[in-house]
């Protein structure tokens, strides 16, 4: 997948809004949604404009930064959502710059390396429990979700088949950031969980492939629109 023409304009946008505060910090709150490309880009631009300070800290979530800029303590925030009728009421503004992929990702002791989308729905309900009933090892499903309002299940309820009434099976763990997700099913044995796509997910989990699609192809049934506010 391309991210190049996104990613231009990224920087663009971080161009037009430093130069006013030439050798300040400018602090991008919000969203754990592709972090590390945030970063890599805030790097790239200080290389640029050495005088400019560019910080994307740890996830506060979607919410979380809009209330920053809305409350004037962040010129700029990242989301992975849309603004409601009364957040554009207070005059913010948001941006869209990238498409994510939304990832689903397990332990690589699960044994398995692509599900259907009817599976995965079962797996989440909780109608399947062992991986060895999907092709995979002799071991538990451990279900790693996230909270109603995440970006990354908003989107996965709007475009994945069998997601949008589905009832996530009690015997799960709720992450509450997209860094917790990742590295509780990096920690624990048979576990998956999804969230944003990134590369770094390919260390430590096993990204799988979601009716024979991988996350980069362009026909993925799922991917989040990365945002900024303003």
């Amino acid at each position: 997948m391309c991210h190049r023409p996104r990613l231009a304009v990224t920087l663009l946008l971080l161009t037009g809004l430093l130069r006013p505060v030439n050798g300040a910090e400018l602090s991008i709150v919000g969203t754990g949604d592709g972090i590390e490309l945030l970063r890599a880009l805030g790097s790239k631009f200080q290389e640029i404009a050495p005088s400019s300070s560019v910080s994307i800290p740890a996830s506060i979530g979607s919410g979380g930064g809009v209330t920053a800029v809305g409350s004037g303590k962040s010129a700029l925030a990242r989301v992975a959502r849309r603004l409601t009728d009364a957040e554009r009421a207070r005059g913010l503004v948001y941006i869209a710059v990238a498409k994510i992929p939304s990832a689903l990702f397990v332990h690589p002791s699960a044994g398995i390396s692509q599900l259907g989308s009817s599976q995965l729905a079962s797996i989440y309900e909780g109608r399947i429990t062992n991986w060895n009933e999907v092709g995979g090892s002799n071991q538990r499903i451990r279900v790693v979700r996230r909270e109603e309002a995440d970006s990354t299940l908003v989107v996965l309820r709007a475009t994945m088949p069998g997601w949008r009434d589905l009832r996530i099976t009690e015997r799960s763990k709720i992450a509450v950031s997209t860094q917790e997700a990742v590295e509780t099913v990096r920690g624990v044995e048979g576990a998956i969980g999804f969230g944003p796509y990134s590369p770094a997910l390919e260390l430590g989990t096993r990204v799988l492939m979601i009716d024979g699609r991988r996350s980069s192809d362009p026909d993925y049934p799922s991917s989040a629109e990365l945002e900024r506010v303003l």
